[in-house]
């Protein structure tokens, strides 16, 4: 899986409270995120998750997922 939890990510269009960072809290067929700004949380079908998701944080700066590529787990290895 490309994303985990605990990752924060932007998406395509901010959230109405103002902020655009969302942390993941689960995954799977759906992605469940949470407002970094106010707290709300909402669920997208891993589909319109894809297709909204712009960047993600990796070690304190936000890089654009095109060039993003996920540590590999040392059982995949």
């Amino acid at each position: 899986m490309k994303y985990k939890i605990g990752d924060t990510v932007t998406l395509k269009k901010g959230h109405p409270c103002g902020e655009n960072r969302w942390e993941i809290l689960r995954t799977g067929a759906d992605i469940k995120l949470l407002c970094k700004g106010c707290g709300k949380q909402v669920w997208l079908s891993r589909l319109d998750f894809d297709k909204r998701i712009r960047k993600i944080e990796l070690d304190g700066k936000m890089i654009s997922i095109v060039h993003y590529e996920p540590e590999q787990d040392p059982i995949e290895e």
